[in-house]
């Protein structure tokens, strides 16, 4: 499996809601599912800047790639960046 975590800082709550809305029907066609998504509530070690994370599984590192550079999430890049501050790291399990 592969996981895309997102690590976020929510700079404007409405535009964060539209984005957030949007993102699900990007992954459809990847067969990626929403692992977790969740608020930080203390950091137990070392430093952690954002306060939101969210953790989406894909079944492979073709889906992850075909994900992101789809054209369908490529368009919503714009107002991600303009609703929060994110950090996507890919990982292998």
């Amino acid at each position: 499996m592969h996981y895309v975590v997102g690590h976020i800082t929510v700079k404007d709550a409405a535009k964060w809601d539209a984005y957030r809305s949007q993102v699900p029907a990007t992954l459809a066609p990847w067969q990626a599912e929403l692992v977790f998504r969740g608020e930080k509530v203390a950091v137990l070690g070392g430093e952690h800047r954002h306060t939101d994370t969210v953790v989406i599984r894909f079944p492979s590192a073709d889906a992850v790639n075909g994900w992101f550079n789809s054209a369908a999430y490529q368009a919503l890049i714009p107002l991600r960046m303009e609703a929060a501050d994110v950090d996507l790291i890919s990982f292998t399990d």
